[in-house]
Parts: C-alpha cells; structure tokens; sequence
C-alpha cells in the first residue's frame, strides 16, 4: 500500500502552537491599551476645549493654528472650516502629523498586526491566512510613507519644547510698579510637559529611518566625526526605541489628562517654585 506524501512546510491552523508559555498576553494587552489610547485621544481631539489653561497647552493640541489660546493665526475657526458639517477643533488640523508618524511607526507596525489582525499572533503562532502579502500592495502599501512623516514629528518636538517654555511663565505684579508682568516659575504641569517633550524626544530621534538618514546609509563613519557621533545617539535611543513608544504613548495620553482636568478645575497646577 503506498505511503501517504506529506507535503511540506505544513501550515498550522489559526492558533496552533507548540508553545506553552502565555504567548497570547502580550497581544492582548498592546490591543487594550492601544484600543483605549485611539478611543480617548479621539473623543480628546474632538472636544476643541479644555485644551489649555494658563501657560499649558495640551500636546494634542500644539501648535494650535486657529484657536481660543495659544493660536498662531487667529482666534476661533478658520473662515474656511466647514462649521455647518464638522464642528471644530484645533486639533484636528495637526494630528494627522504624529498619528500618521506613529501609525507607520516600524516598532508599532509589529505590534498592531500582531495584536489587532493575528499577522501572525506571536511566533511559532498559527495565523488565520494561508499567504502572506507583505506591505507591496494596498493598503499597507501606504506604509512606506514612515520616512516622509520624521520632519513633520521632527517639528512637532519644536513646538512641544516652546510650549515647556511658555509654561515657565507666570503672572506676576511688577513691583511697585502696579501693573502686570511675566516671571519664571516651575509648576508640577510645566515637568508633566516637559517629560512628555523628553519621553518623544527619545521615540522620535530613535526612528529607525532617522537612524538611516542621519549614518546608515554609509558604509564608513570613522572619516566623518560629526555623522558618528549623531549616528552614535540615535543609534542609543534606538536600542530603547520599544520603551520610549510605551512610554510616550501613555504620557502623552496623561498630559492631555493633566491640563484637561486644570481647565476644568477639577485640580489646580502645583506651583513649585
């Protein structure tokens, strides 16, 4: 009787695996967290209030280009806002730039197909589909733009350092004087700013395409000092670039929190110095 042919490699069925460690925790957990972060920052980005308060602005909403506080432009909406279809909000003129930063993000891309379509749902895992397409077709096609987005996240950081230094600035009362002035302070909202600016300063230069503009694309540094030694710092903040994409995820979802909760007065910003 002949023997039955056994065709190789042989594809495990959706969920198949040998392993036995809790393989499936971390998916389920970078699902829930980045579920609750899209579900927040949308309803955030869609208030168009409560984004300021004194001398602090919301990174959701910097720069603000037409707004009620800290506009560059003018005040309210733009004339040409189509206010009778969208109501709206500052916000929405300036997320595309970190969400599409963020959403093309290498180390992200990784994460998401694991955790919100199971491509694949871990290693040695078992997927739901019988080919793999790769990013060479529509729609993750779209996500070769990652390269074209850095300058735009680049800027972003310019903007969130001069919104740490306006929130150095306090009202005060000239001496003897009697009229209104500005001094310097510290205040437990200007270091909430300033280390969401620190935690994106360090997932933004530790970008892996960053890392290739700035010395990868040389096959020879020792020649040129000052593209080593940037090279050598990217090169640093990329080696944590996984905990620095953590952790300014969830800062920057807490700065928003912060300054929200001041302008609404349910807390006040502790005046430190």
């Amino acid at each position: 009787m002949p023997s039955r042919v056994q065709r190789l490699p042989v594809r495990a069925a959706f969920g198949d695996t040998s392993r036995r460690d809790r393989w499936w925790l971390q998916p389920a957990v970078t699902f829930l967290v980045f579920t609750g972060f899209i579900v927040y920052a949308t309803w955030a980005a869609l208030q168009g209030e409560h984004y300021s308060t004194g001398g602090l602005l919301s990174p959701f909403y910097s720069p603000v280009l037409w707004g009620e506080s800290h506009n560059l432009f003018g005040e309210g909406a733009p004339g040409w806002w189509p206010e009778s279809l969208l109501s709206y909000s500052p916000a929405i003129l300036i997320l595309w730039a970190p969400v599409s930063f963020r959403l093309t993000c290498y180390y992200y891309r990784g994460s998401y197909y694991k955790a919100f379509w199971a491509d694949p749902p871990a290693c040695s895992v078992g997927e739901p589909r019988k080919r793999y397409l790769g990013e060479r077709h529509f729609p993750l096609i779209i996500q070769n733009i990652h390269r074209y987005t850095l300058p735009f996240a680049l800027l972003l950081l310019v903007f969130l350092s001069l919104d740490v230094w306006y929130a150095l600035q306090f009202e005060s009362v000239v001496a003897g004087a009697g009229r209104d002035g500005r001094e310097l302070g510290l205040s437990v909202g200007t270091l909430v700013l300033a280390v969401n600016v620190i935690l994106l300063g360090g997932y933004t230069l530790g970008c892996h395409s960053l890392r290739h503009l700035v010395g990868g694309s040389l096959d020879v540094l020792s020649g040129r000092p000052l593209r080593r030694k940037a090279y050598g710092c990217v090169t640093w903040c990329n080696k944590s670039h996984m905990r620095f994409a953590w952790a300014s995820l969830l800062w920057v979802a807490f700065a928003d929190v912060y300054v929200r909760l001041c302008s609404m007065g349910v807390w006040s910003d502790i005046r430190i110095l």
